[in-house]
C-alpha cells in the first residue's frame, strides 16, 4: 500500500481536514490545525505530501520520526499540528485496513466509557447559570468556563471579586450537584494566579487550567504548593519535550495534550504514559471537530489515567457548523450520563461526509482569527 495523495479542506467554524488517499483505494482523515492559523498550518501539510507520497502509510512510526526528526527546526504549534493530522489520517487507515478500531492497534480498552464535559458560557463569562441549566437537560454534569476576562499585570480587587463572583454564582445555585472547571486561559500573571486560586478555594472548582501561560511553567509549582486547587495545562504544549519540563517541575495534575497540536495519536500515546508514571491524569484538549474528537475518544479508552474528555458540542466558537455537521454516524457520539462512549467502527470511527466538506470548503469565508484585545490603557491583552 503506497500513499498517493494528501487532500485539505478548511471549513467553518474553525477547522481542517485533510484526506490522505492510497493505491488500494483505503482511505484517512485527519484534523490538522491552529485556531487563527489554518491557511499556515495547510501549507506546513502540504509540504509533508512531498515527503509522504509513495510511502506505505502502515509504518506509522517510521513516518512520523521521519517527519519530526529531518526537520532542523522542529517542533512549536505549526509543524506539529500538521504532523498530528496526517498521523491521524494514518492511523485511520491502518484501522480501516486491518478492520479494527485504533484502540484496538493501541493494546485495547481499558475502559468503555469516558467523562466528558460541556464549555459554558463565551469568552467573556458572564451570566453562566441558564447555560449550565440548559446543558444539564441534555445530560451534562460537569462543565468548563472561563475564569475571567482579561487581567492587567497588577489588576485590582473589584475585577478580582467579579470573576470570583460567578464562580460563587455557580456554587448557590447547584451546590455540589455539579462540577465546573475554570480556565484562566492565561489571562493572568503569576501575581494575580495566586491570589485569584486562593479566592477561589472555597468553592472548590474542579481544576484550574492554564492559570499562567506555559512559557511561565516553572509557576505550577509554586501556586500548586500555595492552593489546595488542581492545576490542568498543557493545550499550549506541543511535543512530549515540552511535556518532560513540566513534569519534571511538578505542580500540574492533570495533563491536556491536544490531539490535533501535539504529534497526534503517536506522540500523546508517550506523554500520556510519561503522565502515568508521574501520578498525572491525562484529560486531552478538544475544542475541535469530529476526527479531533474520534482521535481523543481513542486513546482515551488506551490510556488509564484518561479522566476527563473535552469535546465542542454548542461551544460558543461553532458558528455555521456543530460539531457532527459533517458526521455519518452521529448515533455513536452520543452521549449518555455525562460519558461518551468508545467508538467500534474500523479506523478512528468516524465515518466522515466527504461531500459535506468538499462543499462546505468552497465557501469563501472559512477563515476565523483571534480576537485583539486591549486594556484600558491601550496596551495589548492576553486573549
Amino acid at each position: 500500500m503506497k500513499i498517493t495523495k494528501l487532500s485539505t479542506y478548511r471549513v467553518l467554524p474553525r477547522w481542517m481536514f485533510v484526506k490522505v488517499d492510497t493505491d488500494e483505494g483505503v482511505t484517512g482523515w485527519g484534523e490538522p490545525v491552529v485556531e487563527g492559523h489554518a491557511k499556515t498550518v495547510e501549507a506546513a501539510v502540504h509540504e509533508i505530501a512531498d515527503y509522504v507520497v509513495g510511502m506505505d502509510p502502515r509504518n506509522i512510526n517510521d513516518i512520523w520520526q521521519m517527519l519530526y526528526r529531518t526537520r532542523f527546526y522542529r517542533g512549536g504549534p505549526v509543524m506539529m499540528s500538521a504532523i498530528a493530522g496526517v498521523d491521524q489520517a494514518l492511523w485511520d487507515i491502518k484501522g480501516k485496513a486491518l478492520g479494527v478500531n485504533v484502540t484496538e492497534l493501541l493494546g485495547g480498552r481499558c475502559r468503555d466509557k469516558i467523562k466528558c464535559y460541556s464549555w459554558v458560557g463565551g469568552d467573556r463569562p458572564a451570566d453562566v447559570i441558564e447555560g449550565i441549566r440548559k446543558l444539564r437537560k441534555v445530560g451534562f454534569d460537569t462543565f468548563k468556563l472561563n475564569g475571567c476576562e482579561d487581567l492587567g499585570y497588577i489588576d485590582t480587587h473589584k475585577k478580582i471579586r467579579h470573576s470570583i463572583s460567578i464562580a460563587q454564582e455557580i456554587r448557590d445555585a447547584f451546590g455540589d450537584d455539579i462540577e465546573f472547571a475554570l480556565d484562566f486561559h492565561g489571562r493572568v500573571t503569576a501575581p494575580m494566579a495566586k491570589i485569584m486560586m486562593k479566592e477561589l478555594e472555597p468553592y472548590h472548582p474542579y481544576f484550574i487550567e492554564e492559570p499562567v501561560l506555559a512559557e511561565n511553567c516553572e509557576y505550577y509549582r509554586i501556586l500548586a504548593d500555595e492552593s489546595d486547587l488542581l492545576i490542568a495545562a498543557g493545550e499550549r504544549m506541543y511535543t512530549r519535550y515540552d511535556f518532560k519540563r513540566v513534569l519534571e517541575g511538578r505542580g500540574v495534575s492533570i495533563l491536556q495534550p491536544d490531539l490535533s497540536h501535539a504529534g497526534g495519536i503517536t506522540e500523546v500515546m508517550k506523554i500520556a504514559a510519561m503522565a502515568e508514571a508521574c501520578d498525572v491524569a491525562l484529560a486531552p484538549h478538544c475544542p475541535l471537530g469530529p476526527v479531533a474528537l474520534a482521535s481523543c475518544l481513542c486513546v482515551d479508552m488506551a490510556c488509564y489515567n484518561a479522566a476527563l474528555q473535552e469535546q465542542s458540542m454548542g461551544i460558543h466558537y461553532n458558528q455555521g457548523a456543530e460539531l457532527l455537521t459533517y458526521v455519518e454516524n452521529p448515533e455513536d457520539f452520543d452521549m449518555s450520563d455525562g460519558y461518551l462512549h468508545a467508538l467500534t467502527k474500523p479506523g478512528l470511527g468516524v465515518v466522515i461526509n466527504e461531500h459535506a466538506i468538499v462543499e462546505a470548503s468552497k465557501k469563501t469565508d472559512v477563515s476565523w482569527h483571534n480576537p485583539v484585545w486591549r486594556h484600558p490603557d491601550g496596551s495589548v491583552s492576553e486573549w
